[in-house]
Parts: C-alpha cells; structure tokens; sequence
C-alpha cells in the first residue's frame, strides 16, 4: 500500500514547478542497446520501443536493423507500423512516402505467413484512404482474420491515420477492447509503484571514533613502570622492617588486586549511557525545540506522518506521538545526517522512516522501547566482591606503609614515604587509563555490533520493499496500454457528446500534457508517465475545430475541470511554441476572437538525464509521447491556410499502394 502521499501537500499555481510532488527515473536497461548490439538484437529493442509508445525511436531502431541486413515480413510490418505511429499521412515527409510505396511493392517477396498477411493487409488499408466511397467489406474481413496481436498493433498505430468509413467499422470493437484492458492487470492497486521513487540504499551511524585510545594506552607504560617501582621500593623497605608481615601483606595485596580486577572489570569498564546515537554526533539535531534545514524538516513530518499512522494498539496518534518525541527526533537526526547529500529526495528514504516507525512501534509492544541496546547485567555478588577487595587493598597498601615506617630512620622515612606517594598517584593514574581504554575499546565494540546489526535489519527491509516494488511496479508497455485505453474512451465520449461518426471528421489528434500537480516517472531512455494528465481533443470538421480538454486522475481514471470550444477555422490565428530548458515546452494558441491560450506540453527534465542520455532525444520521445508533433502541424496547418486546409488534407489526394502479390 502506499501512504507516502499523507504528507505532502499541495499548494503550486499552474505554472510553478512547485505543482511536481514527486520525479524518478527507474534504471532499467529496458531500452538498452550495446554499441555493438546485432541487427537482431536493435530490431528487437525497437519493437519495446513501438509498444510502448515511443515510435521515433523504434523507427530509428529498426531502420537500422534493416540497414545492416535483417529484414523479413514481421521487420517491415512493425516498420511500417512505427513509421505511421502517432502520425497521420500528411506528417509524412517525401522520402517517407516514397519508402512506404516501395517496400508495398515487396510484399510478395516474403515468405508466405501471417506476418506476410499482416503486411499486405497493413498497405490494403492505406490504399483504400484514397477512395472515399470504397467497399471495406474484404479488406475487413481480412483484417479480423488476423492473429490479436498483429490486428490490435494494426488499428493501435494506424489510428491517426484510418479515418471515415473505415473507422466507424473498427470503432465498436476498438471502443470494447479499451473497456475491457482500461482497468486490466489491478492497474488501481498497482500505478502508485511507478511514480515511487528507487529506495536508495541502507545506512547506519558507524562507531564513533576514539580519540582517547590511543594517548591513554601512550601514556600507561610510564605509569605503570612508576607504579611498579614505587611499589616494590615501599615493599623492599617494609621487608626490611618486618620481613614475615611484608610478605603475608604483598600476598594479601596480590589477592585483593586480582580479586578486584576479576570482578570489577566489567563493572568499572562498562561505559556510561547514553552513548554513541545521533545526538552524539551532531547534539543539535536531535533537539525537538531545534530548527533545521529543509531536508531536516522533511525527514521530520516524514516521521511524524509515519508514527501517527504506525501507532501500537491502544494509543491515539497523538498520544504515542508525544510519548515517543525524543525517539522520533533521534531518528530523525540520524536520518538527516545520513542521507544529506545533494538531489537526495526524501521520497527515496521513506522506506526507512517507514519501516523505523514500524520499528518502534513493535519494540514498545515487545516492553524494549527505550532499552539502549544490549547492556551485560553486572551480578551483585561481583560487585560486592570487587568492592571488598578494593577496601581490602586499601587496607593493605596502608598496613604495608605502617610496616615500612616501622624501624625506619629519618632518611629511609623520606624515601618511603616518597615511593608510597609515588605508587599512589602513578597507580591511580595507570588505573584511569588503562580503565578508560578499556571502557573505549568496549564502547568501540559494542557500537560496532550495533552498527552490523542495525545495517543488516535494514539491508533485509530495503531488499523486501525493493523487491514488492519490483513485483509491483507496471512495465512500460502496461502503463501504455492504459494511457491508450483511457484517449479511447475519451475520444468516444466526446464523438457521442457531438454525435459526431468518423466518416464526419476530416481528422483528429489528442494532445496528451501533464496535469499539475503530479508525480512523474519514467524508465531510462523513455517517456515521462504522470500520475495526472490533461486530455485535449482536436476533432476537425468541414465546419470547423472542436476542442475538448479535461483533467485525468491516471491510477482511476476519474475527470474533472472538462472544458469545450468550438471555432471556425479563421479564428484560429496563430500557434506559437515556446522553448525553455528551465521551464520546458509552452503551446500558445491565438484565437481572433478571445485571449491566447497557453498549454503547458512538457516540463524540464535536463537535471533528471542520466549521463548516458542525450538531452536533444529525451526531449523529442517526450514530444512525440504528448502528440505534439502532430497536434502542432496540425494546428500549425489551420492557422495557415484556413478552411484551404481541407482541400490540402482530402482524402482522395492520397496516393494509393499496391500489394500485388
């Protein structure tokens, strides 16, 4: 399920880029073709290129493929088809037509099968546009005969370009096969998964880094070797004195120091909480009362949407939201100091915040929430004996220095109490270093196993929610598949609106934009797909131009803000496009009688191109994917020529093909 939209907001007028919530490129090397690929291998990447409705690229592809010698009846059928996608017969340039009306004369060199009858049937259509009153009965007949997937790709690709009669014979079973595919494949529980960005990997804070080791463990052997001396010289003098008594004293001292230490030592080393989390590194950040950065602020409404909506039971958003504020601005200060890099959007570490939420959400179902992490358990009964061997050692150190002072002389008086003062402070202070070594090399340690295990637990959510992405996500050639089935219904609402048949239209095209605001995707080296469209339908009459728009909501088709014009073609005065690398592509329409329009047909995408991608040709599939090429020649046409226009496009100027077999 995806929630991610629950705090975000919107809030862009038409044309601020504010309106973009979401962008992401997939990297899928489904368009992918290797400099070296084989003729094969290009032809079969330009085929995914036409099905997924990108025919400038597919037309480049298989030319290509046919160029270096692969050529056979289905390389020109889907040639065909992708020289004719998206267009309509008078977007043809001369060399084009002169292309097409050769290779409809080589038909019959084919090996005879149903891509050979897929090809011939394909030139028998065309030839029949130059002939207004022809019978369609055979060509028809012929045409349903045909395998689904050469008659569907057939009526797909030629649709700018059948008209009239024709059209009305193939509109009711096109009209049904876009009812039926409109919602297909759980499209509604599954469109989401494309505008989702790719999560981007885990991270952890690693260990802090000591800075006290090393100059503790420098430091030691002279303190020790001090400690060493001054002992010895203070035991040799109570030796002296009283031999029996400095040695049951030196036993007794041996004792209680290793007792001390064999007890003690976890006691003394362990270190003190709280420790090594985001507040140790950057304190500032994980203070609820601070301000931070934007990227900061967002990680935060990320968490606190998250944790409002991951709530264990029994408590009301709210409530667990201030029970567990410190947590959640810990973890977002760590979030924050580890995903802050440039273009690093925050979508990409939902998946983190998510599943930290779920986290804590269960660790308090679980009565760990504000464990701080394992902490070995020090029994009683070793402190205690740690702390009477300290006392014991002590006592000692003192009965030692009685001993030595004993039967001492003035001067051996000065010399022993200087080696005990000399033991004491160098013992203490080896003590404290080679104790603060060891609480650093178990600090060092212990975040450590913290650091693996909290990567590995996050390396395990990552790859489960990249891998339901994957299962999720629609390919290209679905998203398309929708795209199409939604202009076809549209179209059909808005012919039945003007009770309009092909046979009463001169043309038609569909100017596909985005509809702010949206969420975008695409996969690299293809079109943009939005989570919101706007529909414009061109339907040109012997009377005229009208033009219907509306609004799409992409993951359930619903429409709104559905708006119609009707003008002759004289009002049509002007079109201009404007070019902006920073903005995108602008379509201004100047009508005679009103105020220019301006349509937005694309937004800028040079900061979201691969390195691989060349700026010039992601700009043109975008194009081509919108239909602006041809809605602007057309438009471009009217505004021209006016009502010359229609006996410039008259069917029955079309050349005609023959497919003599």
């Amino acid at each position: 399920m995806n929630d991610n939209g629950g705090f975000t907001h919107h809030s862009a007028a038409y044309d601020s880029t504010v309106g973009i919530q979401a962008e992401t490129v997939h990297n899928s090397n489904v368009y992918f073709v290797h400099p070296d690929a084989s003729p094969a291998e290009k032809y079969r990447v330009g085929v995914r290129f036409l099905e997924d409705g990108i025919p400038s690229r597919a037309r480049d592809m298989i030319t290509d493929a046919i160029a270096h010698g692969h050529d056979s009846a289905e390389v020109q059928f889907h040639w065909v088809l992708a020289m004719l996608s998206a267009r309509s017969y008078h977007d043809l340039n001369t060399e084009e037509l002169q292309r097409l009306r050769r290779a409809s004369g080589l038909v019959r060199n084919y090996a005879a099968g149903e891509w050979r009858s897929a090809l011939r049937i394909t030139f028998e259509l065309l030839a029949m546009l130059s002939t207004a009153d022809s019978d369609t009965g055979l060509v028809l007949q012929r045409l349903r005969a045909l395998p689904p997937r050469q008659r569907e790709a057939i009526l797909r690709h030629l649709d700018l370009v059948l008209t009239g009669g024709l059209k009305d014979a193939l509109w009711a079973e096109n009209r049904e096969r876009a009812e039926a595919d409109r919602f297909g494949n759980d499209r509604v529980q599954r469109i989401w998964a494309y505008f989702e960005p790719d999560p981007i990997g885990p991270r952890a804070l690693p260990p802090r880094p000591s800075t006290t080791i090393a100059a503790a463990q420098a430091a030691f052997p002279a303190r020790a070797v001090l400690f060493t001396v001054g002992s010895a010289a203070l035991w040799i003098s109570a030796l002296v004195s009283e031999p029996v008594e400095a040695v049951i004293e030196l036993l007794v001292a041996l004792c209680a120091g290793w007792t001390a230490v064999r007890f003690g030592r976890r006691w003394w080393c362990r270190e003190r909480r709280p420790n090594a989390t985001a507040e140790a590194h950057v304190p500032h950040l994980a203070d609820p009362n601070a301000t931070g950065d934007g990227f900061t602020n967002r990680v935060r409404h990320a968490f606190d949407h998250y944790f409002a909506i991951r709530t264990p039971h029994g408590f009301a958003p709210q409530e667990w939201l201030g029970h567990t504020v410190h947590i959640r601005y810990g973890l977002s200060a760590e979030i924050a100091l580890l995903y802050r890099e440039n273009r690093i959007n925050v979508d990409r570490v939902t998946w983190l915040i998510r599943y930290l939420a779920e986290d804590a959400r269960d660790r308090h179902n679980r009565g760990t929430l504000f464990d701080q992490g394992p902490q070995d358990r020090i029994p009683a009964t070793s402190k205690a004996l740690s702390a009477v061997a300290l006392g014991v050692l002590g006592f000692t150190a003192l009965a030692m220095l009685a001993t030595a002072a004993s039967d001492a002389g003035a001067s051996r008086m000065f010399l022993t109490l200087l080696a005990a003062a000399g033991a004491g402070w160098s013992g203490h202070a080896a003590a404290s270093l080679w104790l603060e070594a060891r609480r650093e090399e178990h600090r060092l340690a212990r975040e450590t196993r913290e650091h693996d295990t909290k990567l590995s637990e996050r390396q395990i959510a990552h790859q489960n929610w990249k891998s339901f992405l994957d299962a999720t996500r629609p390919t290209e050639l679905e998203m398309e598949t929708w795209l199409n089935c939604d202009k076809t219904l549209f179209i059909d609402e808005a012919l039945r609106h003007y009770q309009l048949t092909w046979r009463d239209l001169i043309t038609h095209t569909i100017l596909v934009t985005p509809a702010r605001p949206y969420k975008r995707g695409r996969a690299r080296r293809g079109p943009w797909r939005y989570s919101r469209y706007s529909f414009r339908l061109f339907l040109v009459t012997q009377d005229g131009v009208r033009e219907i728009s509306s609004e799409f909501d992409f993951t359930d088709a619903k429409r709104d803000n559905e708006q119609r014009s009707n003008y002759r073609f004289e009002a049509l005065s002007s079109v201009q496009v404007t070019e902006s690398a920073q903005t995108g592509y602008d379509l201004e329409l100047v009508l005679t009688n009103g105020p220019a329009r301006n349509i937005r047909v694309k937004d800028a995408d040079a900061h979201q191109l691969a390195p691989d991608e060349n700026a010039r040709e992601i700009s043109e599939i975008n194009l081509n994917a919108a239909g602006f090429i041809h809605t602007f020649r057309l438009l471009e046409g009217i505004a021209a020529d006016g009502k010359g226009w229609i006996d410039r496009n008259n069917p029955n100027n079309l050349p005609s093909f023959h497919t003599d077999d």
